[in-house]
């Protein structure tokens, strides 16, 4: 499918702030002004993007410890995220989220989660309350090699086919669970598709370094599931370009082989490439996207930084729901 110059310039602008966000972030956490556990996105963006351009608010998606890209995606506030990583009650979630559990309900962005696999079963829920709706939503479950060997995905995506429900699930594979590589840990020969596909349901694969590979496929699966097909997955071969948390040392890479991923696998290079070879969009405009999306994140970091803090008193909020 052709997409037009603004889809196009559109997607790449919300990589290129997912890059600019997440290395900002990269470089203020080794100076010790942001706490917590923090795990980035870099390297992945395609995915994110190329599911979530074919999304609205009314589509939930549900992610990961490494969720910053995918709320990104999803529209949430660049400063609103920003502020919430910083603990500010300006923030999405007033502070009390923090980095792995961002949530915006209202951009249908159901939660980061800490607990690898714990989205899964989310999606299940919200794929079943779009089925009653009946508007043609989906619910979409990110996960990891890591997930994929989690009971609690196995029961969600049997879950899904048993109730035909319109969930997604989004395997991005780049290869290391934590520390641990794909090659030993996943014993489907490295098919997490395969495991899916065991359930029942339909099963795509892409590169996931590639925005139009991943938009094409996600067109062809959604239109599959919006028609009442059911529950579907799609396994992503992506690259992550930090380790698994920050601080990770990242011993167990191959000699070389950071450099050979950036190199020959960096997402947005490659869309740059092909949109410029294409004839679809021009290297000034592209640079001028970059320049906007750092700018953006700069002010999102000032912000973040002057953003008030929680009180005392803010401890005992936000504790229960009263319906």
């Amino acid at each position: 499918m052709q997409l037009s110059r603004e889809q196009l310039l559109q997607a790449y602008r919300r990589m290129a702030t997912i890059r600019a966000f997440e290395e900002r972030l990269h470089d203020v956490i080794a100076t010790g002004e942001v706490a917590g556990f923090t795990h980035l996105y870099c390297g992945q963006e395609a995915v994110a993007v190329g599911v979530c351009e074919h999304l609205d608010t009314e589509d939930k998606i549900v992610s990961t410890h490494r969720g910053h890209g995918h709320c990104l995606a999803k529209g949430c506030d660049v400063q609103g995220m920003m502020k919430e990583i910083w603990g500010s009650t300006e923030g999405l979630c007033k502070g009390k989220g923090g980095s792995m559990h961002i949530a915006d309900v209202d951009k249908g962005m159901l939660g980061a989660n800490g607990i690898v696999g714990a989205g899964a079963p989310i999606a299940v829920g919200a794929a079943l309350s779009n089925k009653l709706d009946g508007e043609g939503r989906v619910a979409i479950a990110f996960s990891g090699d890591g997930a994929c060997n989690q009971g609690t995905t196995f029961e969600a995506m049997n879950m899904a086919v048993v109730t035909n429900a319109p969930c997604i699930f989004v395997f991005e594979n780049n290869h290391y669970s934590e520390h641990t590589g794909d090659d030993y840990a996943v014993g489907t020969a490295n098919d997490i598709a395969s495991r899916a596909e065991a359930f029942g349901m339909r099963v795509w694969r892409a590169d996931g370094c590639d925005f139009f590979a991943v938009y094409e496929t996600m067109r062809e699966l959604l239109e599959y599931v919006r028609a009442g097909n059911g529950p579907a997955a799609v396994e992503f071969d992506t690259e992550r370009f930090y380790g698994h948390f920050e601080g990770d040392p990242q011993n167990y890479r191959g000699d070389g082989e950071l450099d050979r991923i950036r190199k020959e696998r960096d997402c947005l290079q490659i869309f740059r490439r092909r949109a410029t070879e294409a004839g679809l969009l021009e290297t000034d405009a592209l640079d001028e996207l970059n320049k906007a999306a750092h700018a953006d994140v700069e002010a999102a970091v000032e912000a973040a930084r002057a953003a008030p803090r929680p009180t005392a008193e803010d401890v005992l909020t936000d504790v229960y729901v009263t319906y």
